[in-house]
């Protein structure tokens, strides 16, 4: 008889379930490992874990030594091999089974029937294809662990209900396998019901499950709290920024927030202008402290530019010093030095534009010019351009 959840899972996904089954062994399997000395008389030989992953099942040493670093002796080779063989049938590679073992190794200890074979048989009933299993799996392996009915299926249930579809679920899943190790009735979803009740759209909740994951997983009230001190900041609770705005509040203590304001106002920032940055790009406040202060002041030096030109446009306030502005305000002042502008660019478009753009517009017709330059734009990214261009 298959278990309620089980039922519902496989009706709610698929229509016609496609089985991928590898052949299944008839009896259960059980792997001993011990690291402890054998007794006098024992029958069993220890064998190192390490050798036999190494010389029997061809792994990397690297691999192996991780494996072995937590179980050190087997010994029960052929049922291993079992516990192996079964994920090769399955689909899995070498390399996706290296990740399970260094991942998980006390699983070459688990019962193959009881623990291993159920779960990968969910999966093949709500069709998920081999290479999905394989990826989901060899990503975080103690998924095997858990129970079907408890904790895999409903998990499951859960998401497909945030997502909509399998192939969302399927993703998701390959980036947080963790998803399914929670309890997502009681901890995500009373959080998705809360953030609906206030006016965020489930399309917005589904596509920030992917970006940020964990921040679903808060408790209840450490989120109500958030919203709250965004309300407090006069935030426009109706603004599509206001789950940007509640994830940002939500990454840092209270005192660490405090810090940011502060921060904000050593730079030259009034209290208006703090609250125009907190509402266009939320994401700011999640940013460094250290980050904000070098992208401010870097920013300031350029061309006698005021806290204004910040203010109004606080994304670049997100961007990397060092791999992004740096290098193209290095750029532009060489070819301002050189008069090779009819017009000078603004500071936006420099700032704003892709790499791609960057390179073909700013880079790659003043090449000559550059060329004796020691710059900082990457030349893999510069050939890329170059000969597609």
């Amino acid at each position: 008889m298959i278990p309620p959840i089980r039922k519902c899972l496989i009706s709610l996904f698929t229509k016609n379930p496609s089985h991928l089954r590898g052949p299944l062994s008839s009896c259960s399997i059980s792997i001993f490992f011990s690291s402890a000395a054998v007794k006098p008389g024992k029958s069993n030989p220890r064998i190192s874990l390490l050798d036999y992953l190494v010389k029997e099942q061809g792994f990397s040493q690297e691999a192996a030594s991780k494996a072995s670093s937590a179980i050190t002796y087997l010994r029960k080779p052929r049922s291993s091999e079992s516990v192996l063989s079964f994920l090769k049938e399955i689909g899995f590679s070498q390399t996706h089974i290296e990740e399970v073992v260094t991942k998980a190794p006390v699983l070459l200890s688990s019962s193959l029937e009881k623990t291993i074979k159920p779960k990968i048989k969910l999966f093949q009933d709500l069709g998920f294809t081999s290479a999905d299993i394989a990826e989901i799996i060899s990503g975080d392996p103690w998924i095997l662990t858990r129970s079907v009915d408890n904790r895999i299926g409903p998990s499951i249930l859960v998401l497909k209900s945030i997502l909509g579809s399998n192939k969302d679920v399927c993703r998701v899943l390959k980036i947080s396998g963790w998803f399914l190790k929670h309890d997502l009735e009681k901890s995500m979803m009373p959080n998705i019901e809360y953030m609906k009740s206030i006016g965020i759209s489930s399309s917005q909740i589904a596509k920030y499950v992917f970006n940020f994951p964990r921040f679903f997983l808060l408790k209840l009230e450490s989120i109500q709290e958030c919203v709250k001190r965004v309300d407090e900041m006069r935030f426009d609770m109706k603004s599509k920024m206001l789950l940007h705005a509640i994830r940002a509040m939500s990454s840092m203590t209270v005192e660490n927030w405090n810090l940011k304001l502060k921060l904000f106002r050593s730079l030259g920032f009034t209290e208006n202008d703090i609250l125009t940055v907190f509402r266009r790009v939320p994401q700011v406040f999640a940013v460094s402290e250290r980050k904000i202060k070098d992208v401010t002041e870097l920013l300031l030096s350029v061309r006698n530019h005021d806290i204004s030109f910040v203010v109004n446009h606080p994304e670049l306030l997100v961007c990397s010093v060092e791999r992004r502005l740096k290098p193209r305000l290095e750029v532009i002042e060489i070819l301002e030095n050189k008069n090779l502008f009819q017009k000078k660019p603004s500071l936006t478009t420099v700032c704003k534009i892709s790499d791609k753009e960057f390179l073909v517009k700013f880079v790659i017709p003043y090449s000559d010019e550059l060329s004796s330059y020691q710059l900082h734009f990457s030349v893999g990214s510069f050939g890329a351009v170059h000969e597609k261009n």
